[in-house]
């Protein structure tokens, strides 16, 4: 059986996640621009490097790189959000599927986790 989460790894885990936060909200401000259209008031900067075809194509391809890693970025701290949120409630740690204690190396490792390595495991068969 595996060992579970312990307060003091509980604390290293939600400083580590609250760290992990503040970098991906510095990263996003970084990449984005204002823009009252989105959702989050927020849309990837897109670059002006000239009008020449060779120059436009370049601002097209970094756009694009720019918006998937947006896009995986906002995901990322949603899912830190998500584990902020059960730690503050007092159900992190434990599976959302089967209520299980999630292990603590499995925590260690994915701090966002949500679900036991046995439900993650049946979920990605049936997947």
């Amino acid at each position: 059986m595996e060992q579970e989460l312990d307060k003091q790894g509980l604390a290293e885990i939600e400083k580590q996640l609250t760290d992990k936060k503040n970098q991906i909200i510095k990263d996003l401000k970084k990449m984005s621009r204002r823009d009252n259209h989105e959702a989050d008031n927020r849309t990837a900067k897109f670059p002006e490097y000239g009008d020449k075809p060779d120059e436009n194509a370049q601002e097209i391809n970094d756009y694009s790189t720019t918006v998937v890693a947006e896009r995986v970025l906002e995901k990322n701290l949603d899912d830190i959000n998500k584990a902020l949120d059960r730690i503050k409630k007092g159900t992190y740690g434990f599976c959302k599927y089967c209520g299980q204690p999630i292990g603590k190396k499995r925590l260690m490792a994915r701090p966002t986790a949500s679900s036991c390595i046995s439900c993650k495991t049946k979920l990605q068969a049936n997947g």
